[in-house]
Formats: C-alpha cells, structure tokens, sequence
C-alpha cells in the first residue's frame, strides 16, 4: 500500500509501509553506529518523487542527507502510520507526586499537528540556508541554518562531546555567522551570551523551521492531573 504525501516544505511524493526486506536496516548495527539506518529506510520506502519543492537533486533520486529535519519526520511518521497503522499506543508514568499512576494513552499519528515552512523560510533556505535574527541583549546580528539530514547524523557524537556545555554546543553547531565576531571566537561569544538570548536564539530556530509538534497533553485518569 502506498500514499501520496506533502511534506512541510512542499516535497511530495509517493511513499509505502516497510516490507520484510527493510527489517535488515533496522537490524544493522554498522549501519545504526554510523548513523545512516534513516536515510536509508527514507530511501527503501520513497517510490516517487512529484515535486522536488525547495530541493536540488538534478536528474538523480532524493538525497536525504540534504533534507529538512521537518520534512523527514513527516515521511517517517507516514511509513510507520503505513506500515503499522495510525494508532500509536505508549504508556506514562504521572508526574503528580502523590499519584504516579501508570497512564495508557493511544493517539493516532495522522492527527498530530504539522507546521509548514513559510515562505520567507523557503527564500531563506533556498538562498544558502541562512537565517538572520538580532539578539535582543547582544544587540548583534546572527545568522543561523536549518538542520538537515547531514546534521542529524553528527549530533549523537556532538552531544557526546559536549559534556556539561550541551546548550552552547548545540547553538554553535546552528550558527553560522555573528556579525562583527572572528569565527574562531564565535564559540566564545556564545559562551557568553545572556539566557535570555540563548532563549531567544532557540525560539527563532523554532519561528522558522517547520515539521510536527509532538508536544501531547495527557490527563491522568486517577488524579486528573495534566
């Protein structure tokens, strides 16, 4: 069975549900270390590509190490909703303290809210992916990217590195320019920067970019706690 689907920024195609073949990409363990497992089952279950939307891939077949984060999620919800069905069921514990009953919760993944890219967002990618913002306290100009596929496979060891600097590092691996700071002492300036522009920074990563909220509220069926 397969579906015609539109992703977040306008790329759309054709998808299908896993076969048994595509049970060898989840199994290999080289391929999991190395981070390529997604890519390559994104690869197996995309028949057909109708339009491109803001991406390049000339003659050839997608390249999903340069797509959006937004956009592969979408596609991978699809295969799973295909493959498995819609309905995901999970369990939670209750963050009520004087509760902590086991919560069984189901929500259908087709349902889930998704944000499309802007237009401005697409000019902006299309043009370099380069993003431009002003940090309230800095007063400077910044210039950030979108994450991508590429960008999805070097984060595990990113934050492995990162040791108890996990918030700098990831904004460092976002930004690409700050206007008036020598590359070499970008990382620094980060280092440097006020929560509230941290806060700030990670909020316009966010305006920008485009994919699924996940965000759920669930109510405890006991306490009725949310």
């Amino acid at each position: 069975m397969s579906e015609i689907i539109t992703c977040p920024t306008g790329l759309t195609g054709r998808i299908r549900g896993m076969k048994v073949r595509e049970e060898r990409i989840l199994a290999d363990r080289k391929l999991a270390k190395a981070g390529g497992q997604i890519d390559e089952l994104l690869t197996a279950c995309w028949e057909e590509t109708l339009d491109a939307g803001p991406y390049d891939f000339g003659d050839k077949g997608i390249d999903w190490s340069q797509v959006l984060q937004g956009d592969r999620f979408v596609a991978l919800l699809k295969i799973r909703a295909l493959t498995y069905g819609p309905a995901y069921a999970f369990a939670v514990g209750c963050q009520n303290d004087g509760c902590r009953a086991r919560i069984e919760w189901e929500l259908d993944l087709c349902d889930l809210p998704c944000r499309e890219l802007s237009e401005e967002s697409r000019a902006a990618f299309g043009d370099g992916n380069r993003f431009e913002t002003v940090l309230p306290d800095a007063g400077k100009r910044v210039w950030f990217r979108l994450l991508t596929g590429a960008d999805e496979r070097k984060i595990p060891q990113l934050r492995r590195g990162a040791g108890d600097k996990l918030l700098s590092a990831m904004l460092a691996f976002r930004v690409v320019e700050v206007e008036g700071v020598d590359a070499r002492e970008r990382r620094q300036f980060i280092e440097d920067l006020t929560m509230r522009d941290a806060d700030f920074l990670v909020d316009e990563f966010d305006r920008v970019d485009c994919g699924v909220d996940t965000t759920i509220e669930i109510e405890c069926p006991e306490c009725f706690a949310a």
